[in-house]
């Protein structure tokens, strides 16, 4: 048994509407204070299952599969011992590395150097066919009592040997079931592809065309899941009768669209996914479109509260004021900017690398340029840096590009996978 962290909701809002406004736009500033875990009890139960890409394609270069297995070793020795744990290559199916059978493992002395001996086993040949690997991992989960189940898919290439379709099909299978970290290493993966399964299992994706970073990143996904001290947290959001949520959104530390998810608790209750919680901090863009008042009302726009269970940890108010007074209606709160523009940001990445693969190069000059424009504005400048080898920057601050003629196809991807990466609101 655990005590909860010490959760804080704070507003960011501009909380006067014109006569006739019915929009509401908040920041909720999330903190999780210290890991609160009573020094009798411990954090949550833990289950690790780690898919690791053993195709053809990961002896070319024989570096990306050598760190594979450095990085797949790291992770094995930071998990706590007692977290249940297994090891799976992902070729054109899944097969055990370790355990032998479909089943998860406790974490101890010997079974992590078993493990670590048969991953040092391990040969690439084969194919790619990711949700054929994500669903051996939703099977050795199934049976698990974890509070906290945590995967990491490490791949090389693209899904070729199964359609997007299946792969949807899977990840539907797989939502809400376990959270799955995902990452590329060498220069042929795809950032889109990277992104669906981390955005469907609210895990992160990244690329690193270094193998020789795998181990640090792996030791580090690892450490974060173990250091989790709230197995399961919900946004949950309550509107007024004739109200209408427009969008639930992550805003920090990177994008993710949360409003197509909600869980209905009754007509004006909803439940927000969020995962499992550390000592960390995020923040989310809540929109809000409620029946237009006369000025000088005020209305409770929303109730926002952090839940696990039947537990509120933490509950904060949206609050809407209708005005005639200009000074007081027009002004748009800085964190609501802020995050709107790397929203924008996201997609316009996005939208720009769509095209561009399209030979759209109308529509991609424009969208990139526009992307270039917003992470000048924001102060982005690790995606401005990205952004900058897939076109050459005329003027920022106005968005005027061109694409560039040859573009290594990593860089588009490390921009792709990277777009939904946020900063905070400067001096905040």
């Amino acid at each position: 048994m655990t005590d909860q962290p010490a959760f804080t909701v704070e507003v960011h809002q501009n909380r006067f509407l014109p006569a006739g406004g019915t929009v509401v736009d908040a920041v909720l500033d999330v903190t999780a204070a210290g890991t609160g875990l009573a020094a009798a009890g411990g954090p949550p139960s833990a289950a690790q299952v780690i898919m690791i890409d053993c195709s053809g394609s990961m002896n070319s270069p024989a570096t990306k599969m050598q760190e594979a297995k450095k990085a797949t070793a790291a992770a094995i020795d930071a998990l706590r011992d007692g977290v249940a744990f297994a090891i799976v290559a992902g070729r054109g199916n899944a097969d055990m590395v370790f355990p032998s059978t479909v089943s998860l493992v406790p974490a101890n002395r010997q079974t992590r150097g078993q493990a670590k001996n048969a991953v040092h086993r391990l040969q690439a040949s084969g194919g790619t066919a990711i949700g054929t690997w994500l669903t051996m991992a939703n099977h050795l989960f199934a049976p698990s009592t974890a509070e906290v189940k945590h995967a990491i898919m490490l791949t090389d290439g693209q899904n070729q040997h199964e359609t997007a379709e299946q792969l949807a099909m899977v990840l539907r299978a797989c939502q809400g079931r376990f959270v799955c970290d995902t990452r590329g290493v060498g220069a042929d993966w795809s950032g889109s592809e990277l992104r669906t399964v981390a955005s469907a299992l609210l895990g992160s994706a990244d690329g690193l065309p270094d193998p020789g970073e795998l181990v640090a990143d792996f030791r580090a996904m690892t450490e974060t899941a173990m250091g989790k001290s709230v197995a399961e947290a919900t946004l949950r959001l309550w509107t007024p009768a004739g109200a209408t949520i427009r969008f639930v959104k992550q805003v920090f530390p990177h994008v993710e669209d949360l409003t197509g998810r909600r869980a209905d608790v009754s007509a004006r209750i909803g439940d927000y996914p969020t995962g499992s919680w550390g000592a960390e901090h995020r923040e989310y863009h809540v929109s809000i479109q409620v029946p237009a008042n006369a000025v000088g009302e005020e209305m409770l726009a929303g109730r926002v509260s952090l839940v696990t269970g039947d537990q509120v940890l933490s509950q904060s108010l949206v609050l809407a004021n209708w005005t005639d007074e200009t000074a007081l209606s027009t002004q748009i709160n800085g964190r609501v900017a802020h995050y709107t523009g790397q929203a924008e940001l996201a997609d316009a990445i996005q939208q720009g690398l769509a095209a561009r693969d399209a030979g759209d190069v109308e529509t991609a000059t424009a969208k990139l340029g526009r992307a270039v424009q917003l992470a000048e504005e924001s102060g982005h400048s690790d995606t401005a840096k990205l952004l900058g080898k897939v076109v050459d920057v005329i003027d920022a601050p106005s968005g005027t590009v061109r694409l560039k003629q040859k573009v290594a196809g990593v860089d588009a991807e490390l921009a792709n996978v990277r777009s939904v990466k946020t900063i905070r609101v400067k001096g905040s």
